[in-house]
């Protein structure tokens, strides 16, 4: 990637004659035992404080107290009043709020828009603890508290909704957070550089209305600077007439070429040349256009998503009513030096001593495991890991991961020798890369991994072999699990780190996510065909009997994604009782905000291709009724599901796979006693209408 500043080399603040903190204070009692007058930051967040290199609060509170700033956190605050927000006082610099780990929406929500019970991130797993739009709120109360104090939001709840975004809560298009909320500034995906920047310009006196140029953030602008040329969208990916494509990734125009191999790497159609790309902006349908126009709205997610590698995105702008939302390229990835300082800062591991020692569900399950990279190339449709961290992996060093397992191993309270995880947003894509810098900078494909696994990527697994064996080595550690998500598409291409991870690392399960067996949803995934799986279940069965274990595979699947019909879900029930898998626990699809298959889900067009007003629409399962379908699909062996399996059947003219013996899916009569049943096929006959998604899409 190209050269920027490293985060530590920046002149350290005054206020570094302090120290560091024990643990950030969240009180001003705790202010007053370090001798602080004032904080210069304050993070509000919407989950539980635990001083953890997991938690966004903690990982960022760290690194500001590493450039000399007090740093002080207002935790799950009571959002009914300004009261709880003016508990630390007024920051000297700014109030940066975060929804917390997740988005407040999924957090709080079920697929099926029902409140979940529980919350993994507040103490006792007490729910409602946090407000609904999370950062919409605490950015209000905090004005509120405080007028004139800049207010800067992140963390991923701000980052995928950065821009004019369907909400599946609302079952609508939602302005960008940064106009709803009020705050100055937005700062999306891994915020580390911009924080740094924007902390130490605001320390030397520049307003926060005149940065405005910081990659990796959002601002709210009236004019284009001046300079500046800006490009239609519309122009260089026309919505306009149909235009053949054969296969998702053959866009028409400029292409780099991929070194040695005469394949082509996506890039725009049309693409203008000789402008200065570092001064050009691409303009973006205005919300109030894609709001009431799916065919925009698409063409605005493809756009979007192909303008996200930081070798060479441009800046995009968005109209929002009379101003314009302006997004500055994403950030320069962190280098392995910078990563592994970020990660080694003092630590205590563990919740704020304000919880007493109550459970926190989130910690509990990570207090063992150590991050060991971050972003993610797969380029899943349903995924909003690469919209939050993109597709460049960022990797610790060796050292550094072994320091953690050492530090966890000598300080960390309950340990019993196991570490629970080394991993990321997948186990196995650790210090993998394009094998040509300059490739990548060029590159505009959605995922190094599909429709075939790039020539130009290296799928080396020795790195994380050999970190496995000396994690493994260190003394006094009894196992390594990995318990990320294995990509089983790259593992297999190393038969040698599948060896090492069945033999050593995998305590009798191992997750994997095929999704799917049918490929007209596995293609708007882009994921691998079911082959891919099957080859790596055969190597795992291999290794696993030379080891003389006894060890399984859990594979996840999704019901009702975009493009899934229900004979496809039937087919996959049909596999999933050929090869003895009874899920327990299923997922269905959440459209997550700037997700492609939530474009998907919301227009019925698919942004993998390219968006005309007469391309065909896509299948999209979103009516209440439907979705049920597809989830009993997957629980085709629980009693309850069975009535509504049976209507299908019949609908499908399936009639054949009804019955008592082995080969039918569900049996012909009900046992007796499953009252419930009654009850659900009630529920599942009345499912209809205004309900469904107010009747879109009906022609589908």
């Amino acid at each position: 990637m190209q050269s920027t500043k490293d985060i530590f080399s920046y002149r350290r603040y005054w206020a570094e004659s302090f120290g560091s903190a024990p643990v950030l204070p969240m009180s001003r009692k705790e202010m007053d035992r370090l001798g602080w007058e004032s904080c210069d930051i304050i993070i509000v967040s919407g989950d539980a404080y635990v001083d953890h290199p997991s938690f966004g609060m903690a990982l960022i509170g760290r690194l500001l107290e590493s450039q000399g700033f007090r740093v002080g956190v207002i935790a799950q605050p009571d959002w009914h009043s300004a009261e709880p927000f003016r508990q630390l006082g007024r920051p000297n610099l700014f109030f940066g709020i975060t929804a917390g780990n997740m988005d407040s929406m999924v957090n709080r929500y079920t697929a099926e828009r029902r409140i979940r019970s529980n919350d993994a991130y507040t103490p006792g797993e007490q729910g409602g603890r946090r407000p609904d739009r999370s950062v919409i709120v605490y950015a209000q109360r905090v004005r509120e508290a405080f007028s004139g104090v800049p207010v800067v939001i992140g963390g991923i709840e701000a980052s995928l909704r950065r821009i004019a975004h369907y909400d599946y809560w609302s079952d609508k298009v939602r302005r960008s957070i940064l106009p709803d909320s009020k705050a100055d500034l937005l700062i999306y995906g891994n915020a580390e550089r911009a924080v740094v920047e924007l902390a130490h310009r605001l320390a030397a006196g520049e307003s926060v209305a005149e940065i405005g140029d910081i990659r990796g953030t959002a601002v709210m602008r009236q004019t284009l600077p001046e300079g500046w040329t800006e490009i239609d969208s519309t122009r260089i990916d026309e919505p306009g007439s149909v235009d053949a494509h054969p296969d998702p990734y053959a866009w028409q125009g400029d292409c780099a070429v991929n070194a040695g191999t005469g394949g082509a790497v996506v890039a725009f159609a049309k693409r203008p040349r000789q402008l200065d790309r570092a001064t050009s902006v691409i303009r973006l349908p205005a919300f109030e256009q894609v709001a009431d126009d799916p065919v925009l709205y698409a063409h605005a997610s493809r756009v979007f998503h192909l303008e996200t590698n930081p070798g060479n995105a441009r800046a995009l702008v968005q109209r929002h009513g009379t101003r314009d939302l302006w997004l500055n390229p994403p950030p320069i990835p962190l280098t392995t030096p910078e990563l592994d300082r970020l990660y080694e800062f003092p630590y205590t591991r563990m919740p704020h001593p304000v919880y007493h020692n109550e459970k926190i569900a989130a910690w509990e399950m990570i207090r063992f495991s150590i991050p060991i990279m971050r972003g993610c190339f797969g380029g899943c449709t349903f995924c909003s890991i690469t919209e939050h961290e993109g597709r460049i992996i960022q990797s610790r060093s060796e050292a550094s991961v072994v320091r953690e397992i050492e530090t966890i191993r000598d300080s960390a309270p309950g340990f019993t020798g196991v570490i629970s995880d080394l991993g990321g947003p997948t186990a196995n894509m650790y210090r993998l890369s394009c094998k040509d810098e300059k490739i990548e900078k060029a590159c505009r494909r959605l995922s190094c991994v599909y429709p075939e696994i790039c020539n130009n990527l290296g799928t080396d697994h020795s790195h994380l072999t050999r970190l496995y064996r000396r994690a493994r080595a260190v003394p006094g550690i009894k196992m390594v699990n990995i318990s990320s998500g294995l990509r089983y598409d790259l593992a297999v291409r190393d038969p040698e780190y599948v060896r090492e991870l069945v033999t050593h690392h995998v305590g009798g399960y191992l997750k994997i996510a095929p999704e799917h067996t049918e490929q007209a949803p596995l293609e708007l995934m882009m994921k691998p065909g079911i082959g891919a799986y099957e080859r790596f279940k055969r190597m795992f069965d291999r290794f696993s009997r030379e080891a003389g274990k006894t060890q399984y595979l859990i594979p996840y699947f999704i019901a009702a994604h975009p493009g899934t019909s229900d004979r496809d879900m039937l087919n996959l029930a049909l596999w999933l009782k050929e090869n003895g898998f009874r899920p327990d626990q299923v997922q269905a699809f959440l459209p997550t905000p700037l997700a492609l298959a939530s474009a998907m889900y919301h227009t019925g067009r698919n942004p993998l291709r390219k968006i005309v007003r007469k391309s065909a629409l896509v299948a999209v399962p979103s009516g209440l009724r439907q979705r049920r379908l597809h989830k009993a699909f997957l629980r085709y062996h629980d009693p309850d599901n069975w009535p509504l399996i049976r209507e299908a059947l019949k609908t499908m003219g399936r009639t054949d796979l009804i019955g008592q013996s082995s080969r039918h899916l569900v049996p012909a009569k009900q046992p007796v006693g499953q009252q419930a049943t009654k009850k659900a096929t009630r529920n599942f006959s009345r499912s209809s209408g205004p309900s469904e998604r107010s009747g879109k899409h009906t022609s589908r």
